[in-house]
């Protein structure tokens, strides 16, 4: 069982956000574009995650062509068409900067929760710990 004032402290959390940005803070990666690309991996196709996601076609499309004009190269190969609808794959390099971005995600999940714990074993104890 934690120590009564660990389960005071405990009540503070800290909730952060990470996301790649150019220079001039044009987002180009985070949580919702991450989700987007595995979302079209695992759906095959743009039109099945953006369903999924609850998001427009148009918001989708148009966030993946802002990434992809902002980094320089295509994330997803398009299919289009025929009776089944078009399908979509993610590129090698989509695949890349994903797996970049989840071992940086991971490395500053880590340096944060030990920050974080550091952090809370400093706060002043609330009136109602002791």
């Amino acid at each position: 069982m934690k120590p009564k004032h660990e389960a005071q402290r405990s009540r503070v959390l800290l909730n952060y956000k990470i996301w790649l940005s150019n220079i001039a803070g044009e987002g180009i990666l985070g949580e919702g574009k991450y989700k987007l690309l595995r979302t079209i991996e695992e759906k095959g196709s743009l039109a099945a995650a953006a369903d999924v996601l609850g998001l427009s076609y148009r918001k989708a499309w148009g966030d993946i062509k802002k990434a992809e004009e902002l980094l320089g190269y295509e994330l997803t190969d398009k299919h289009r068409g025929g009776k089944d609808g078009g399908q979509s794959t993610l590129t090698p390099r989509a695949k890349q900067l994903l797996e970049a971005y989840e071992a940086l995600h991971k490395r500053l999940d880590d340096e944060v929760e030990n920050a974080f714990e550091e952090f809370r074993s400093k706060l002043p104890k609330r009136d109602d710990d002791e």
